[in-house]
Formats: structure tokens, C-alpha cells, sequence
């Protein structure tokens, strides 16, 4: 099983102003250093451009970040131990406060593409239900599901 993963921000002000300018600056070099990450597998992209965000139907201040890890430290590592962290210490100067979890997680089959449509419905779920092991964060982390019989490998005989 992968982890995928769906955060929110709703923006200060329009990507293109002067406020949001250091944040945009870092867009290529922490998508860079995402996409190069041990355990990194896919991220949805806005566009060829590396400040390209990802366009949707949730309002033009909605930024969407959406990936698939290998596991929770894979994604823990690059959170809280890249030069991530510097711009997740900042996200007060870009984005404002919502009082509703904005960031969500759930288990995907490996080689599995999660679509935007099912990460918005898992935040929606986080919001409305709290979390459990289909919507969940990193400080109420649920551990992959153990997997059916059929999926477990044969047992050798010695």
C-alpha cells in the first residue's frame, strides 16, 4: 500500500502579488526536492511550468496539493527534514487560518492514481466524521490495512 495525500490552503492573495512572490519563488525548488525524495511517487502537477499549480472547481484562492508516498516516513521526511520546512513555517505569511482540518491521508493500492474528486471527497469525510482509517492526518495516523488472504504471498514449506 502507498500513501496519498491532499492538503488545502486558501491564499492571502492572488499567486500572481507581490505577497504571495517568496512562496511562488519556491515552488520549483520544493517541487524539485519532492520529486526527488526517497519514497516519493507521484504528485499532481498544474502544468509543464514548476509554478503551475493544479487547476480545479473549489475557487481561484484554493491552492491543491495532492500526492502518493511509499509510506508515512517517506512523507514525514520530506515535510519536516527538507528545506520544506522553512516554507511550512511561513504558511501564516501566504494562506489564512481555517478552523477545518485542510490536510488528509488515506491508503491506496501501490501503482494506484487517486483521483482530485476522491481526495476532496476524503477531506470531506475527515471534516464531517473525524478521522478513521479511510481520512486521517499525521497526528491521527491509521496503519494500512492488513491484506486479504488472496493478496498474501505463499507460504514455503521448509
Amino acid at each position: 500500500m502507498h500513501l496519498a495525500q491532499l492538503n488545502v490552503a486558501h491564499m492571502r492573495a492572488a499567486k500572481e502579488s507581490a505577497e504571495l512572490a517568496d512562496f511562488v519563488a519556491g515552488l520549483e525548488p520544493i517541487n524539485a526536492i519532492s520529486d526527488a525524495a526517497p519514497g516519493f511517487v507521484w504528485r499532481l502537477k498544474g502544468g509543464d511550468d514548476p509554478t503551475d499549480t493544479v487547476q480545479h472547481d473549489y475557487g481561484d484562492m484554493l491552492l491543491i496539493n495532492f500526492s502518493v508516498w511509499e509510506s508515512r516516513e517517506t512523507l514525514w521526511n520530506f515535510v519536516y527534514r527538507t528545506a520544506h520546512l522553512e516554507y511550512l513555517r511561513r504558511r501564516r505569511e501566504w494562506f489564512t487560518r481555517v478552523a477545518e482540518p485542510y490536510s488528509v491521508m488515506w491508503w491506496v493500492p501501490e501503482g494506484y492514481v487517486p483521483t482530485l474528486e476522491e481526495g476532496w471527497e476524503r477531506l470531506r469525510r475527515l471534516r464531517e466524521e473525524g478521522p478513521g482509517p479511510e481520512a486521517f492526518t499525521f497526528s491521527d495516523f491509521h496503519e494500512p490495512p492488513a491484506p486479504r488472504e488472496s493478496e498474501e504471498p505463499a507460504a514455503t514449506g521448509a
